[in-house]
């Protein structure tokens, strides 16, 4: 089996922003200070609405075969399009198991909304059983089916009250949790060219998920307790090998809770 681990970053959509709310002439910075204070005024909160948030960044973790695999789709300067086009290729090629947190009330209706926007197609991903009948029973879309497996969701019984935070939930195993960045500071980072910070960023966010995922398929029994640990032994020695500054700052707050 193929398991995908994906967590998204994202700004405002100025673009759309300007299109929709009449701000031709401001900067970036103030278009984003005007839908940020429109949606405040609107809401109370300055979380904008889905199909307002432009993706600057994709990570994922791949398991697949015999290794495992953390890396941030596409270059620095890539295009949102080539990130979205290269997330649903991963899907096309990898038939995996998509694993997020949120993913079901962030990131997927995000990466919709991107996907129409750029005309983007990706058969495989929407197909629910008219291509594949195997899709009908088990496919991307459905909330309850595995194919996409929202640990947030599945892990609160689908209920919105008993959900609670990424950070807090692999802290609470033993993992990192969140290091340095946060989402609400993307946007500044972003403005300030911090592109490598935020995909640094949300790959240490996909790290988190995908053990605290291990963890979810051992007390689900798909995994023993020594295979287990041998999926948290290939992470440790791949980040080892790789190498790179905020790998290693994330195995130095690695301390993995005892499985018994």
């Amino acid at each position: 089996m193929n398991i995908f681990v994906f967590d998204i970053e994202t700004i405002p959509d100025v673009a759309s922003g300007r299109r929709l709310y009449d701000l031709d002439g401001l900067s970036d910075e103030d278009t984003g200070k005007a839908m940020f204070h429109m949606r405040e005024q609107k809401t109370g909160s300055e979380f904008l609405p889905l199909h307002l948030h432009r993706i600057c960044a994709i990570s994922v973790v791949l398991r697949h075969a015999d290794k495992v695999q953390v890396w941030s789709l596409g270059e620095p300067d890539s295009g949102e399009a080539e990130l979205v086009q290269r997330f649903f290729d991963g899907v096309d090629k990898f038939v995996p198991t998509l694993v997020s947190w949120n993913g079901g009330g962030f990131d997927l209706p995000v990466l919709h909304y991107r996907s129409l926007l750029h005309g983007i197609q990706a058969p495989r991903y929407w197909d629910n059983g008219s291509d594949d009948r195997d899709f009908k029973w088990n496919n991307y879309l459905s909330r309850y089916h595995e194919r996409h497996t929202d640990l947030m969701d599945v892990l609160a019984g689908f209920q919105m009250r008993a959900n609670a935070k990424l950070d807090e939930v692999a802290t609470l195993l033993g993992f990192p949790g969140k290091m340095g960045m946060s989402g609400a500071h993307v946007w500044d980072a972003y403005q300030a060219g911090e592109i490598e910070g935020i995909r640094n960023y949300c790959e240490s966010d996909v790290l988190n998920t995908f053990l605290v995922y291990q963890r979810f398929q051992l007390i689900r029994g798909r995994l023993t307790k020594a295979a287990y640990q041998k999926e948290l032994d290939l992470l440790r020695s791949t980040l080892e090998q790789e190498d790179k500054p905020h790998f290693r700052e994330f195995l130095e707050h690695w301390e993995p809770a005892p499985s018994s």
